[in-house]
């Protein structure tokens, strides 16, 4: 059984990882060789045997009743959408045929959509892959272009990552969103390729990744140090788009009449005036 299979399993093992016995309110005695819960604390917690609950981390039983899940979602103190997430892993699955990749095609009102807004906007795919953007928004970071993945960019390009003050707790974001975003639906080669890349390429992304957060992609308060206006304090909305599978529209925008909006408007400006010849001039020689 490959872990991959055992993705139930998976999950189990890392979320109780996080939860400590204080935090479970059980008594503590001496010294622990693991950070988290043991399996028996788990199952005794949740109500089920211990030995069933070992076929469940050793993928021996796939299908455990929803009562069980839900028991062991308290039990490991998940919020609404990692717990929504557990229930799609413990559900009957059919057996699939491994995929080829599938092109993801943005509307074309979408893309009409993005080219006139006057705000930072582009459409991020269901494996964060920018399918469209609009030219404020690759003056907001030039990473946002057609081709770009954002995973890539946050993890592993240094210029995206000095845009967020807040890099780690941004990523912590990022990686919640595209494990619900991609759900069980992992057998994908776009998928594969891509969670390989990154897991080697970076030591935060794995660890990230090994957590199994799951959080809904949703709209935050965001905040960005841009290399030509300074910090700028922005929200950033996620609209899911109709008839895609997955499809979002992002769009940045500052409160109206604020420091943040004026400096959009004068970043955008900066990007689409044309380049002047350089005016400075450095002290003449005094005439002979």
């Amino acid at each position: 059984m490959t872990d991959r299979a055992n993705r139930l399993g998976e999950f189990l093992r890392a979320r109780r990882d996080l939860v400590t016995p204080e935090q479970a309110g059980l008594p503590v005695h001496g010294s622990r060789r693991v950070p988290g819960l043991r399996r028996e604390e788990v199952a005794m917690l949740a109500g089920i045997s211990a030995n069933y609950y070992l076929r469940l981390e050793q993928g021996r039983d796939t299908s455990p009743s929803l009562a069980v899940l839900e028991s062991l979602a308290g039990v490991l103190q998940l919020d609404e959408d990692t717990t929504a997430y557990l229930v799609s892993l413990g559900g009957p699955r059919p057996r699939r045929r491994r995929r080829t990749p599938r092109r993801e095609a943005v509307p074309a009102g979408v893309a009409m959509l993005v080219s006139t807004l006057p705000l930072p906007a582009f459409v991020e795919g269901r494996y964060f892959d920018v399918l469209a953007a609009n030219p404020p928004a690759t003056t907001l970071s030039p990473r946002l272009v057609v081709g770009g993945n954002r995973l890539r960019d946050v993890f592993l390009d240094p210029a995206e990552k000095d845009l967020y003050p807040d890099w780690e707790s941004a990523t912590e974001r990022l990686v919640a969103g595209f494990r619900q975003s991609v759900g069980t639906d992992t057998d994908d080669p776009r998928f594969i390729d891509l969670v390989g890349e990154l897991s080697l390429a970076s030591p935060r992304f794995r660890a990230l990744w090994a957590r199994h957060d799951v959080r809904t992609r949703e709209g935050a308060e965001m905040r960005l140090e841009h290399p030509q206006v300074g910090e700028l304090r922005l929200y950033r909305e996620k609209l899911a788009i109709s008839g895609t599978t997955g499809q979002m529209l992002v769009v940045y925008h500052a409160a109206p009449a604020s420091p943040d909006a004026e400096k959009l408007l004068l970043l955008n400006s900066l990007n689409q005036a044309p380049a002047q010849p350089d005016l400075r001039t450095t002290p003449s020689e005094p005439p002979a």
